[in-house]
């Protein structure tokens, strides 16, 4: 029978027990007759807010009523707490309240020393409990009144949430000290961090264990790819032992472990998020972001892993803050209430919020987040949260989805926002320098004869462009993938021109490609990527008119031509000999009407394409400009026709001819001659570059290339010396 009644304050009862506080609420009253407790009529159980009592009635006397009552008490309370009883004529009534605390009941108005929590706990008088631990705060207790280091610190996305609870953000791309002891012989866990989606937030990219005793570098990456130093490490879920390293791999990550001097260092990682688990004796020095994540950043910075740059911070759009909120304060609720008593969800809650707010959400970290609070309650209290992925929507994850796919420096794995496929992305930083002007890699590099285009292929993805589909003009030359940079070349030179045009005009000579979509077959019906037409082109530009000066009594002038993006030398030298093996130098004595032989040489032109002509060389009695006396000896790339000594040979055959006269000083001057020449590059088309002299010299034909523009000219090139 149930009394719901109000027992005011200060009426019998209240009387009878001082301590009572607040009014009565209601009364159970339970009849009761037994063969061994024959003198008991009832038994009153009443609720006075966040007090109880238990008041006995009895049938006579009071014959072991005191024993009656701890025994209807025991299981409730602890059996040897002293409660405030009152006796009557016909019973008694006792307050009974108490507090609960990790499962355990207290006396009100008490404080107990607890073993199994290793805490001091104090029942208040208003039912409530607190409770002092006597471990450190990164020691739990055994259960037996000892404390020992027991300390997870997690590091999600860019959060890192300590041993002690506390929680900041890593803002740039650098790598940061997350763990060194004393008590593990000078073996260090580095973060190194890196952007993905968005430039202003970055994410755990990689973690590395070093050894510093031995020099050896453990890193696990992306894709739960495991290097040691520059050796790729193949793993399964049997552990293998490495410079005293336990390795293993396993459909939730990588995970390292190792023993020293009675500490044991675990680390798991999944590709986003990292638990580093550390037990043994207490009082073990600590340091790194993870025994305190408020230090200063630039204090843990790793130098060797971090680049120049990497501390730069970029400003980003941000996201539906509200519904990320909403998101992340899941942590409090559902299945993973069971952990909130063993794990804070406070950090993990404000972690989650900050990096999903800043981030695009195409690349679904959210269920990451959520991932990683569930992880680090197993490593403390060796709790399962049941059945979170199918109450969230969660799948099976980003460890699972990117398990074994490797991407390059400039990019991460994420899923294609087009295909829903999972694939290299390219990271926010390195999509931008290309992105504002609609390209999809490098500029075009020419050099040794050769022009070549680089392109990375997750622009190209971005696109939806299959790079193998690309082709050049010449459709059997296609693009070139580098298996590590994931960078795509598409190339031509002069051996394999690939299709090159070449075009002349008065400036300049041009050699030009294209990068397109193949030709389809009739048989494709559909295609669902644009058609591509990217042009490149590398040339040769020729300066203002002027002209290289030598005296015949010096060597041979060199002179460095480097114009655009190509690079050549132009040779101009005079021997005493018809196999131009003698050159003359400083010390050569020449007497008039002796024969002189002149070799004109380019090197650094492609010999296939052009030809090098020698359009006139002339001589003056003083350097130029100041020279005012002139004597032609070619002209129009032919020999002076009122000079019998002059000869010229080969001339527009190739890179190299050669011409030859007989030596003659100015009337009324010193034995001083100078000499200039002046040169053109011509494009090979039949025997257009072979000058038609009267002299009726041989012509020999030029091959002709596959591919040549109309409007094909000469090219004059000056010296000067």
């Amino acid at each position: 029978m149930v009394l719901m009644k109000e027992i005011p304050t200060g009426s019998g009862v209240h009387k009878l027990l001082p301590n009572l506080q607040h009014p009565g609420k209601c009364v159970n009253v339970i009849p009761l007759k037994d063969s061994q407790l024959s003198q008991i009529h009832q038994v009153e159980l009443a609720n006075f807010d966040m007090q109880s009592l238990v008041a006995i009635k009895t049938y006579s006397g009071y014959t072991n009523v005191s024993v009656v009552a701890d025994a209807l008490v025991n299981g409730l309370i602890v059996s040897n707490h002293i409660f405030q009883t009152n006796e009557t004529n016909s019973g008694v009534i006792a307050d009974v309240s108490g507090c609960r605390f990790a499962g355990m009941v207290y006396q009100t108005n008490t404080t107990v020393y607890e073993p199994s929590i290793c805490s001091t706990v104090t029942c208040q008088a208003s039912g409530v409990a607190t409770a002092v631990s006597g471990c450190a705060s990164m020691e739990r207790c055994q259960g037996n009144g000892s404390c020992a280091l027991n300390a997870v610190c997690t590091v999600a996305g860019s959060i890192v949430i300590d041993f002690m609870g506390g929680h900041q953000p890593v803002p740039d791309r650098c790598g940061y000290a997350l763990l060194r002891s004393p008590a593990l012989s000078g073996v260090q866990v580095v973060g190194v961090f890196k952007e993905r989606r968005s430039k202003s937030v970055s994410f755990l990219e990689r973690v590395i264990l070093q050894l510093d005793g031995e020099g050896v570098e453990i890193s696990m990456e992306q894709g739960n790819r495991v290097q040691l130093d520059d050796t790729l490490l193949m793993l399964n879920a049997t552990a293998q032992l490495v410079h005293g390293v336990e390795l293993s791999k396993d459909q939730t990550g990588v995970t390292v472990k190792i023993t020293d001097s009675n500490y044991n260092l675990s680390v798991l990682f999944d590709g986003f998020t990292a638990i580093i688990h550390m037990t043994g004796p207490p009082g073990a020095a600590m340091h790194g972001l993870c025994a305190d994540s408020s230090a200063t950043l630039n204090q843990e910075r790793v130098t060797k892993h971090s680049t120049t740059d990497c501390g730069t911070q970029y400003e980003d759009s941000t996201t539906d803050c509200h519904s990320t909120t909403a998101w992340c304060n899941l942590l409090k609720e559902g299945p993973f209430a069971a952990c909130n008593s063993y794990v804070d969800p406070k950090p993990f809650i404000d972690g989650c919020t900050q990096n999903l707010c800043e981030h695009p959400p195409e690349d679904d970290f959210k269920c990451q987040f959520l991932e990683a609070y569930a992880q680090t309650c197993r490593h403390y209290g060796d709790v399962t949260v049941e059945g979170w992925r199918s109450q969230t929507g969660c799948s099976a994850g980003f460890q699972a989805i990117c398990r074994d796919k490797f991407c390059s420096d400039h990019e991460f794995c994420g899923v294609d926002s087009i295909t829903g496929e999972t694939r290299c992305l390219c990271r926010a930083i390195f999509a931008s320098k290309y992105k504002p002007t609609n390209s999809y890699g490098e500029p075009i590099v020419c050099e040794k004869k050769s022009a070549s285009v680089t392109l990375a292929n997750c622009l190209l993805k971005d696109k939806g462009i299959d790079y193998s589909i690309l082709t050049l003009n010449d459709q059997t030359c296609r693009g070139e993938m580098d298996n590590v940079t994931h960078m795509v070349t598409f190339s031509s030179n002069s051996e394999n021109a690939c299709g090159t045009v070449i075009m002349a005009n008065s400036s300049h000579i041009i050699y030009k490609n294209t990068i397109m979509t193949q030709n389809l077959s009739t048989s494709d019906m559909i295609v669902r990527h644009d058609n591509v037409h990217m042009d490149f082109s590398c040339y040769y530009t020729q300066p203002d008119v002027k002209s290289l000066a030598i005296r015949l009594r010096h060597s041979s002038v060199i002179q460095h031509i480097s114009f655009g993006e190509w690079k050549y030398n132009l040779t101009l030298e005079a021997y005493t000999n018809p196999d131009r093996t003698e050159p003359v130098d400083s010390n050569t004595d020449i007497a008039l009407n002796e024969k002189l032989w002149v070799e004109l040489k380019a090197d650094g032109l492609d010999e296939n394409m052009l030809a090098m002509v020698t359009d006139s060389c002339w001589a003056t009695n003083q350097p130029l400009p100041a020279g005012t006396l002139r004597y032609d000896l070619i002209i129009d790339g032919c020999p002076n026709p009122n000079d019998e000594t002059v000869t010229v040979e080969g001339n527009g055959m190739g890179m190299s001819n050669h011409f030859s006269f007989n030596t003659f000083q100015f009337s009324g001057k010193n034995g001083e001659v100078y000499l200039h020449c002046k040169v053109e590059l011509c494009v090979k088309h039949e025997d257009t570059c072979i000058k038609s002299c009267s002299q009726a010299h041989r012509r020999r034909r030029s091959a002709a290339p596959k591919y040549l523009d109309k409007n094909s000219a000469f090219i004059s090139v000056a010296w000067t010396y």
